[in-house]
């Protein structure tokens, strides 16, 4: 990949990885149309070449509109001069562009990747979306122990050691895990909790590891065992089984009932992976199987994982900005965004063509390291597999039509009920969580119309206010959310994509007329008049459910039916911020609980603190020692006795 400007020679490091800063060019224009958006884009065509590599579109604050890539960028980008040959939604593109970024690679899949890595980095309004989740789960089998760990894993692949997944869902994983140390009895803890072990854990009694911490197995037995797991999680599950089955045999006939029964108990927990395959994928080996449905404008794509001829669970996407895409271009942009995030099995399933396959092929088989095919499957248990995604594809885009029918209409009951504009697109929910002051904290939760914005919540540790005084809590909680808007009305306050610089269509408090009145006057007083606020009160008997009490800015109460779907979802809203302010107190409060005093005296680490503790029994006990009682504790030298000493006797 290479960075190139007008007039200037090609970069000699090209053949380096992808590096924004430097692979980057900008041709800036101001004028708000399509004229101008022609014109900014016929600058850029001036300078390009007819080499493969990726176009971004920019509007007039910079943000992106729109990631391509080309095996010409010359000839690609210079088709979006031609108005008359676009469509409505590309033309509408092309009248907001103000500016284009060009980065130059060595070959056309090179530029697929890079358009994938792109899109999913900017999240442009003009290309299909997958949502943003978190990443997929994988099964990890350590490598850098002498009695390896096995352990659910997310994120980067840095850790030496065996990978297995992408699971569905961390529910699939977690059953796969539990019934994986029941049958091969491999470790879960971490080392730390190995390396100080003097007894077997509760693991151990029930019959889900081998307990290598204490020598219940030698380094060549649980060597065996994890071998075995290799196996099983590499496909050869059914030899696996039968070794089982010679091993409980011969176990029985030489009346060794114990292992016999040992043996069984593994037996069972191969079974039930087995049995909880709800798909039968035996002699695929390594695939992933894709099936889109559309209707009604809306697209869902469901993604079965195959691995070692077992199913790993599966999932449903929902794509973002099909508009008047062709499927098979949508389906070819969910897979590029999938596996940016996870490795590409050998085999890929799909139910139709894809655009651009088999360069899609090369690209994933280049960023794999292996040959990648895609291919339609016709007949036997593969073509089975593709039906059986096909229905689950209608079934769930079905159910979520319903589910979208349903809270569209609940929002604009929203909207009516409390008196908005419009229906809100960003609902903001707010409380505090303390235990007679202590430790205190506010929360904040985010929902839009897909629900839940997990990556959006935010916590406030309470540091002016007192922290017995709710209300205090409150105003100081909304004057450190609101303070940014307030600066930035516009919110420009060079912190792009970030919640911090997002109006809210609704804030709403878990709390009664005191917080309402808090959250009002704080927002006054920075001069915010125009977001709407709803506060949500049990009514006057806290134990009978759905008697909430919606307080007003203006004083006046609401309360909703029984059984009001509505009220059923507010309730939702409160709950959930009930929940996440709870857990963070909680998280919080075990925090505090293992820190010490001692913490807080500089240059004093764990080993010292642990050898004053010993020697004197407390904290406070360390506190009122004289220096020379300090300097004769073990292991702590005259110049650390001195800087404890120091530390409590500022001043003398």
């Amino acid at each position: 990949m290479s960075r190139t400007k007008a007039g200037s020679p090609p970069d000699p490091r090209g053949q380096e990885r992808f590096h924004e800063e430097r692979a980057a060019y900008t041709v800036a224009s101001a004028q708000p149309d399509l004229e101008a958006g022609i014109a900014a884009i016929r600058e850029t065509v001036k300078v390009l070449k007819p080499k493969p590599g990726v176009y971004r579109m920019l509007d007039t604050r910079g943000d992106v509109l729109y990631v391509g890539k080309a095996r010409s960028l010359k000839a690609r980008v210079a088709n979006y001069t031609q108005v008359k040959g676009l469509s409505n939604r590309l033309q509408r593109m092309v009248s907001q562009c103000r500016a284009m970024e060009i980065v130059t690679t060595n070959s056309e899949a090179e530029a697929l990747l890079l358009e994938a890595q792109l899109i999913k980095r900017y999240r442009p309004p003009f290309n299909v979306l997958l949502r943003d989740d978190k990443s997929f789960p994988f099964i990890l089998l350590r490598a850098d122990h002498a009695f390896p760990r096995i352990q659910k894993h997310r994120g980067a692949r840095r850790a030496k050691g065996n990978y297995y997944g992408p699971f569905a869902s961390a529910g699939s994983v977690n059953k796969t895990l539990n019934a994986l140390q029941k049958l091969f009895l491999l470790r879960s803890c971490t080392d730390s909790f190995f390396n100080n072990r003097d007894r077997p854990c509760l693991l151990y009694q029930i019959k889900r590891c081998s307990a290598p911490c204490v020598g219940r197995i030698d380094e060549a037995g649980y060597a065996s065992l994890v071998r075995e797991a290799k196996d099983f999680l590499g496909g050869k599950s059914s030899a696996v089984q039968q070794d089982l089955e010679k091993q409980m045999a011969r176990a029985a006939e030489d009346l060794d009932f114990e292992t016999a029964a040992i043996l069984r108990d593994r037996l069972r927990a191969a079974t039930f992976i087995q049995g909880s395959q709800a798909i039968n994928a035996q002699g695929v080996g390594d695939a992933d199987v894709f099936a889109l449905a559309a209707k009604g404008g809306h697209v869902g794509v469901q993604a079965f994982f195959i691995r070692g001829g077992q199913n790993w669970g599966h999932r449903t996407f929902y794509p973002r900005n099909t508009g008047d895409l062709d499927m098979a271009e949508v389906l070819s942009d969910v897979l590029l965004q999938f596996y940016e995030e996870v490795p590409p099995p050998k085999t890929i399933l799909t139910d139709r063509e894809l655009a651009e396959q088999d360069l899609i092929a090369e690209a994933l088989a280049e960023k794999a390291g292996h040959a990648v095919a895609i291919s339609i499957p016709q007949r036997g248990t593969r073509r089975k597999l593709m039906e059986q995604a096909q229905r689950n594809a209608v079934e769930a885009l079905d159910r979520r039509l319903a589910e979208t029918g349903t809270k569209a209409k609940i929002m604009r009951e929203l909207a009516e009920f409390l008196e908005l504009d419009e229906v809100p697109q960003r609902i903001e929910v707010y409380d505090n969580s303390h235990i007679q002051g202590d430790k205190a904290l506010g929360a904040m939760v985010v929902a839009g119309p897909e629900g839940f914005e997990k990556g959006q919540y935010r916590k406030f540790n309470i540091r002016t206010a007192q922290t017995n005084d709710d209300f205090g809590m409150m105003r100081e909680v909304m004057a450190r959310r609101f303070r940014n808007l307030a600066e930035n009305p516009d919110g420009d306050s060079g912190k792009a994509n970030s919640h911090e610089t997002v109006w809210p269509d609704l804030v709403l408090i878990d709390g009664g007329k005191g917080q309402m009145s808090s959250v009002r006057d704080t927002l006054e007083e920075m001069g915010i008049e125009d977001v709407p606020l709803i506060a949500i009160a049990k009514g006057p008997h806290h134990g009978r459910e759905g008697r909430e009490v919606f307080h007003f800015p203006d004083g006046r109460e609401k309360t909703l039916p029984v059984n009001s779907p509505l009220l059923f979802y507010l309730q939702t809203l409160r709950d959930e911020v009930h929940r996440y302010a709870i857990g963070a107190h909680r998280a919080k409060r075990s925090r505090a609980i293992t820190a010490s005093p001692l913490d807080e005296i500089p240059g004093i680490g764990p080993a010292r603190k642990r050898a004053l503790l010993l020697h004197f029994g407390t904290a406070g006990k360390v506190r009122a020692a004289a220096l020379e009682d300090l300097q004769r504790a073990p292991g702590i030298s005259e110049g650390v006795a001195q800087q404890v000493y120091d530390f409590y006797h500022a001043g003398g």
